[in-house]
């Protein structure tokens, strides 16, 4: 079974991540997965509009810790330049998708999956979900730096510096990181009756229309941005340290909540008085 569905309905074109065994987290099969889908969705005529949605007890929870290893004779740092190019450019197509998408996220929606999800066109949130970016704990970047251009300055700040996992829908609604919450039961419903309006439309002018939504966008810097972010992103996975050495040792060894807790204990997080 493909770890991404396709399946036409009508003109709304239905793209599921498939992994759900895994909470949909995010890998090079997944990623391929989500280019070869929407590479047909867009050259389907027939399709005017998407939903994306995330199979089981989760949207996604992010991508896979497991990156793989460099190839023979490939640098460890060209490596990791390789991948998180990829990463980057697949996150992208979401952006630069000529037809609207409607992403439709439950359970979990973490991480680079919260980055997709930011980046479709509208986004709806089952009240279960829960929002996130805890790459730093990890010792992580954002592979595509887009929470500033959605949510602004502050939120992002947040939501990147703290690291938390636990962002209800209900604020990510307050914040405009999605249209609209609503009840787990009534999401699939509600996405697809929004993918159904658009659909109603001329596909040229709603196309014509995105297009100029992006430009201004692009005239804003975003895509230079996103591109230096990455290159930042690049530098902060390839800095070692001896504790994020250690860290990862833990992490590869007995998992993150080990490695987690053990970075707990090398921080004094108490205050020392006047």
């Amino acid at each position: 079974m493909s770890v991404v569905l396709y399946k036409k309905h009508g003109a709304i074109g239905h793209i599921e991540l498939n992994r759900p065994e895994k909470l949909n987290a995010i890998n090079r099969e997944m990623l391929d997965g989500l280019t070869s889908r929407l590479t047909a969705a867009q050259a389907d005529n027939d399709v005017r509009a998407v939903v994306l949605s995330g199979a089981g007890r989760a949207f996604s929870s992010g991508f896979d810790l497991d990156m793989g290893s460099p190839a023979d004779g490939e640098s460890h740092s060209d490596f990791l330049r390789r991948e998180l190019q990829h990463d980057f450019d697949t996150i992208m197509r979401f952006h630069d998708f000529p037809k609207p998408i409607v992403a439709a996220v439950h359970g979990y929606c973490l991480g680079s999956s919260m980055e997709i999800a930011a980046l479709c066109d509208i986004t709806l949130a089952a009240t279960d979900c829960r929002f996130g970016a805890p790459e730093v704990r990890f010792g992580s970047g954002m592979v595509c730096l887009i929470l500033p251009w959605i949510v602004g300055q502050k939120h992002a700040r947040e939501m990147l510096l703290v690291g938390s996992d636990r962002i209800s829908a209900e604020r990510a609604e307050s914040m405009g990181l999605v249209n609209r919450s609503l009840p787990a039961d009534q999401l699939m419903e509600a996405a697809f009756a929004m993918a159904g309006e658009i659909s109603m439309n001329d596909p040229v002018a709603v196309q014509l229309t995105k297009k100029a939504l992006n430009r201004s966008l692009d005239i804003a810097g975003l895509k230079q941005a996103l591109q230096d972010a990455l290159e930042i992103d690049i530098e902060i996975e390839s800095t070692e340290t001896p504790e994020s050495k250690e860290f990862n040792r833990i992490l590869e060894a007995e998992g993150p909540k080990a490695a987690l807790a053990w970075r707990a204990t090398q921080t004094n997080v108490k205050g020392t008085g006047d």
